[in-house]
């Protein structure tokens, strides 16, 4: 299933605001998670729609990119896979470290 990032959704909305928001464009959504700051519990401003399988990732990024909801123009991509932080650190060493300096 395609899975899209929005980001810029207004701080005071939640999952059922924005799908709500992305179904009332035509699309079938099967989830929507929007992101949290562990800490505040705020929303950070961004999150992930899954969308239906028959709908095309391209076309739906084209339709919603640049609208607004609630007053903020939303930004909307491809969703890309997490990468781990731990894997980045394994190739590269330590964050600021130059491997092999001399």
């Amino acid at each position: 299933m395609p899975k899209i990032f929005i980001g810029n959704i207004p701080h005071a909305s939640s999952d059922a605001d924005l799908q709500q928001w992305v179904e009332s464009r035509g699309f079938e959504v099967h989830a929507v998670q929007i992101i949290y700051d562990r800490i505040t519990g705020k929303s950070r401003g961004f999150g992930f729609v899954t969308l239906g399988e028959e709908i095309d990732t391209q076309t739906a990024i084209n339709l919603l990119n640049g609208r607004r909801m609630d007053g903020r123009v939303l930004t909307v991509n491809e969703a890309t896979p997490l990468t781990s932080p731990s894997a980045s650190f394994a190739a590269h060493g330590k964050p600021g470290s130059v491997p092999n300096a001399t």
